[in-house]
């Protein structure tokens, strides 16, 4: 008589996060980086891209969870289109005993540290990163920076700080409200929203005129039906038809304007 005993003692064992394997079994290189910011260390994910030739840099800007697993794919997955990727983790040093993201209990106590960091550190620590970028010996010198959330605002705001990037992508992000400060932008500005985002989709069009004020360039698309956050909702088993359709055809998109 067969018998079930052995099936029923076996541990179950939880399936493995797709991000988190998709990193995992990436052929590309990860490297972890410390990026000196005066005083202080900027730990900084990097992902290079199989290609001979120097390539672009981007600054990747994580969401108000700090420099998670879904972050450091966001950089995987640009280095398999060809870019080299920096992924700073912003909560370097501000940390329980003085860790980073990772030293943090919860998603929740990260999200409140972010909120808590002064912008010019944040800027200074872009700084930093953009600057080792330069040095890297694939780096072919051309730096552009992009952000997802608070990562967006924050990837919006650095393009009125830093006047040699080539261009800034900003996802689901908000914009300084200082038109004076959007006048001193000196690259292209490359928006991405959801429809059913008003907390930040509402803010768009006021930016775009007063960024066309300025004579300022800010392309932007709003995906219909997507919510905020679609580039990462998008690729999940359950997403919604909108943020699927928002999180293929931002990837696209996004790629096409890196490849220019």
């Amino acid at each position: 008589m067969l018998t079930l005993l052995p099936l029923l003692l076996a541990p179950l064992q939880a399936p493995q996060d797709p991000v988190k394997a998709g990193l995992e079994s990436s052929p590309r290189h990860h490297e972890w980086i410390e990026v000196k910011a005066g005083e202080r260390v900027v730990r900084t994910f990097a992902v290079f891209p199989e290609v001979k030739a120097k390539v672009q840099a981007v600054v990747v800007i994580h969401e108000n969870k700090g420099l998670n697993d879904w972050a450091r794919s966001v950089a995987d997955r640009l280095a398999e289109a060809g870019y080299l990727a920096l992924a700073p983790d912003l909560l370097s040093g501000a940390g329980p005993d003085g860790g980073g993201t990772e030293a943090f209990a919860s998603p929740d106590a990260a999200t409140k540290a972010i909120y808590a960091l002064d912008a010019t550190r944040v800027r200074a620590d872009l700084d930093a990163v953009v600057a080792h970028a330069r040095t890297l010996p694939a780096c072919s010198g051309k730096i552009s920076v992009a952000g997802f959330c608070w990562g967006g605002a924050r990837s919006f705001d650095y393009a009125t700080h830093a006047k040699d990037l080539v261009a800034a992508y900003v996802f689901y992000g908000s914009a300084p409200s200082d038109a004076a400060a959007l006048a001193t932008i000196a690259c292209p500005v490359y928006g991405f929203y959801g429809e059913n985002d008003a907390r930040i989709t509402a803010g768009v069009e006021p930016t775009a005129l007063a960024m066309e004020a300025a004579g300022k360039t800010f392309d932007f698309v709003v995906y219909p039906g997507a919510g905020h956050g679609f580039l990462r909702a998008g690729e999940a088993s359950d997403a919604s038809p909108e943020n699927r359709k928002a999180f293929e055809e931002g990837w696209k998109r996004w790629k096409e304007l890196l490849a220019r």
